[in-house]
């Protein structure tokens, strides 16, 4: 390493000289630039690569888990069959809800894992946030505002989300027509509210955001691909809406007229003990006879 050297310049008027060192040398000198020359890191690239991930594992599970549990629209028996069939009950003939605990600690462990890697984008103190609120309203961009409502959703989910989880988490037996519909009419509907509307937009904006980013079903003129994949985007969230409202219509109607029963179960009428209907023909053989949960 070179030694700095002092630059030596005539004081005006004298004789005398003094030495000037610059900043940079000073630090070289010191030893604290040693170390500091900039280096190449894919790290960003790889928590990029991560947030990216897990972000669409959860959008895409998201849909699936809206469309589980709309089929409480089509009857209680297909609602209570999807969630059995979750619990292993169509191969060994037994419920274990330990299998949904498990899958929703992978659930609740992918959402902590995408806030982390996605808080690292946030906007760190209130001057950031007045930076990006002037950018914001300089540019006009509807790309710019839908990372701010992205990030606004995302930061609620991080609260709401987790409250979820952890309440499906403890009570993993407790998911059925009826079973479900008393959670919702029980006062849990207000969180449910607010968290498809979170959900949907955070989770619709994110695809679309994904698409941009990695270059997915770009055309030949890029700012007419952003414009369909925006009206897809939009298209998806409106419907996941809709469904999504009908859906949580249907619990609380159920839910109002058990509200006088105490922890409400469902179980078709031909596993009922005794059955108080036959069993439909494409029912398996194995499975006859009362439910064994």
């Amino acid at each position: 390493m070179k030694e700095a050297k002092a630059a030596r310049t005539a004081l005006p008027g004298t004789s005398a000289t003094m030495s000037i060192t610059t900043f940079s040398e000073a630090r070289l000198v010191a030893g604290t630039g040693a170390a500091e020359r900039p280096r190449k890191s894919r790290w960003p690239a790889r928590l990029d690569l991560v947030q990216s991930g897990s972000g669409l594992l959860l959008a895409l599970f998201m849909w699936g888990h809206m469309f589980f549990v709309s089929t409480i629209l089509i009857s209680k028996d297909a609602m209570w069959m999807v969630t059995k069939a979750f619990e292993g009950y169509f191969v060994t003939g037994r419920t274990y809800p330990l299998i949904v605990a498990a899958v929703v600690a992978v659930l609740l462990a992918l959402v902590v894992v995408h806030a982390l890697v996605a808080m690292r984008k946030f906007p760190a103190n209130f001057a950031q946030v007045q930076v990006f609120n002037g950018h914001r309203r300089l540019l006009r961009h509807e790309d710019t505002t839908l990372w701010w409502v992205q990030a606004v959703t995302g930061f609620a989910l991080f609260f709401m989300a987790t409250v979820h989880l952890y309440q499906m988490l403890m009570h993993p037996g407790a998911i059925g027509p009826h079973e479900s519909a008393a959670r919702v009419w029980g006062g849990w509907w207000p969180l449910y509210l607010v968290l498809l509307f979170a959900v949907e937009l955070h989770g619709g904006i994110g695809l679309y955001r994904l698409a941009v980013k990695w270059g997915w079903f770009m055309g030949a003129d890029p700012a007419a691909t952003r414009r369909r994949l925006r009206t897809a985007k939009w298209a998806l969230t409106a419907f996941f809406l809709v469904l999504g409202l009908v859906t949580l219509a249907a619990y609380l109607a159920i839910g109002f007229g058990l509200q006088h029963v105490e922890n409400p179960t469902y179980v078709p009428g031909w596993l009922a003990n005794p059955p108080t209907e036959v069993a439909p023909g494409w029912w398996p053989s194995w499975l006859a006879g009362p439910f064994r949960p």
